[in-house]
């Protein structure tokens, strides 16, 4: 009888350190979205409805951060562009939240003029919008670290594309198994990496890191590409040719970004 029980509590011991580890394994999903604007009017809206009814509504449907990001001066679609980062536990969460947000009467209220805008006057000209998954190297997304001004900030979004499927892979498995190592250690404070499931330049992954200014970008870079680590992986030969394209946008957060 006392194996019997023994061997339960064994099994139950197991199954709880399975559990466990699925639990820590898990990924999260991001939903990127781009506003194309035209006009510092249209900017001004999609402010109003971002901070005043899209995140509040998103914080009360159990998304904790959410990050707004805007193209800063030097970039060839200042005032063109807002980013919408937006971090979910699931596919149910991402797939539920737009039935739970036509069903906030505080949500529709606080964000009537963006939700009920004349198609003479929209909020924006396009949207376009990617559905990633956090790379297994960095599961969860992670707030900044940094503490200055978010005027004076400078947020990388990367974007790799490869040739293909093959290759993007293998671009993965380079972040994975040491890059994101290197950004860490160079504290460029990385947000998030996450793997293209669906949007616009697949194959690719997306990745967005944080420095308090250009200047500590620019250095971030010099030290990266001398840093002995990635001296050597770079060259590896099942690393090759898996970038045939990096889009790179210089951004800020928005002062009411969570991220």
């Amino acid at each position: 009888m006392k194996a019997k029980k023994l061997f339960f509590l064994c099994a139950i011991v197991v199954a709880f350190v399975m559990s466990t580890n699925l639990m820590a394994q898990k990924r999260d999903f991001y939903e990127l979205r781009t506003y194309h604007i035209e006009n510092a009017e249209q900017e001004a809206m999609l402010d109003d409805y971002l901070a005043n009814a899209f995140i509040p509504a998103a914080h009360k449907h159990g998304i904790a951060k959410v990050g707004v990001f805007k193209p800063i001066d030097s970039q060839p679609n200042a005032g063109k562009a807002v980013y919408l980062f937006v971090p979910f536990k699931s596919l149910d969460q991402y797939v539920g939240l737009e039935d739970k947000l036509a069903k906030d009467q505080a949500y529709q209220a606080a964000g009537d003029a963006y939700i009920n805008a004349s198609h003479t006057k929209p909020p924006y000209k396009r949207i376009e919008t990617s559905l990633l998954q956090a790379m297994s190297g960095q599961p969860k997304f992670a707030e900044s670290k940094l503490t200055n001004a978010k005027k004076d900030r400078v947020y990388e979004l990367r974007s790799y594309e490869a040739a293909t499927e093959r290759l993007y892979k293998q671009k993965v498995k380079m972040f994975n198994s040491g890059e994101m190592d290197i950004f860490e250690k160079l504290n460029c404070s990385p947000i998030f990496y996450g793997e293209t499931i669906a949007g616009a330049n697949m194959p690719n992954l997306v990745y967005m890191t944080t420095h308090e200014n250009m200047d500590i970008r620019n250095d971030h870079w010099k030290q990266f590409g001398a840093d002995p680590d990635w001296a050597g992986m770079k060259d590896l030969p099942e690393y090759a040719n898996t970038v045939s394209r990096n889009d790179t946008k210089l951004l800020y957060p928005a002062e009411y970004s969570d991220l």
